[in-house]
């Protein structure tokens, strides 16, 4: 059964479906593209929605992906207040750990490019008081946060991003945590306003005129047989 997606890109949002079978995030780890098909493409740089049909698009350029088949939420689970930045948006949400969990003692790491989080509220940096759109749960990739803040130390979630604590309203900076990214992971940072994403309760923020924004590319449509 088709799965409804929304993917957020440095550039614009692609709404649409994902038909082949799977739960949404083996269509993202270890692939090199997600397929969108009957998409709609809502670019941030103040111009109109567009129907795109079927597109492709790189993984390593998707910066959320939001979907309600994400069900794989952790049973038993202590959960941390969260936001960061990631291109042209602000992700505010919470993030998991397993109880007990000491970001100094830690072995564990986190594995694969996308990390889950609950609860999300996505607007845009240019605008925050343009509109936002909050879903129960949405994948991030990690390799393109250029900051985050949380209650307690989880940089090494997000290699690369400036890290700040907030521990009882003060805020502790931290360096930015060294990584090498996927080949290709996006970082644009446009900043230009988003039109209103469709798939969850949302309020559209309005257009505005872009200053520099980064332009790697529309979707492409796939080759067709």
């Amino acid at each position: 059964m088709p799965m409804r997606v929304e993917a957020y890109t440095a550039t614009g949002i692609a709404t649409g479906t994902v038909a082949a079978p799977g739960h949404v995030r083996a269509h993202v780890e270890g692939l090199s593209e997600l397929i969108v098909e009957g998409s709609e493409w809502m670019p941030i740089d103040g111009s109109a929605a567009r129907q795109a049909g079927d597109v492709k698009l790189p993984v390593d350029d998707l910066l959320v992906l939001v979907s309600d088949e994400l069900d794989d939420v952790p049973g038993h689970a202590q959960w941390h207040a969260i936001d960061l930045d990631a291109g042209p948006y602000r992700i505010e949400g919470e993030l998991s750990t397993m109880p007990g969990f000491d970001p100094g003692r830690a072995l564990a790491r986190p594995s694969g490019q996308f990390v889950l989080l609950r609860d999300v509220r996505i607007t845009l940096l240019s605008e925050p008081t343009g509109g936002e759109v909050r879903c129960a749960h949405a994948l991030v990739n990690r390799y393109t946060v250029d900051r985050i803040a949380a209650d307690i130390m989880l940089g090494f979630f997000f290699p690369g991003a400036a890290m700040s604590m907030t521990l009882g309203g003060a805020t502790t900076s931290g360096a930015a945590i060294p990584t090498t990214a996927p080949a290709g992971a996006a970082s644009g940072q446009a900043t230009s306003v988003a039109a209103g994403s469709s798939g969850t309760s949302a309020s559209p923020a309005t257009s505005a005129s872009p200053a520099t924004p980064a332009e790697p590319g529309s979707p492409t449509e796939p080759a067709r047989s």
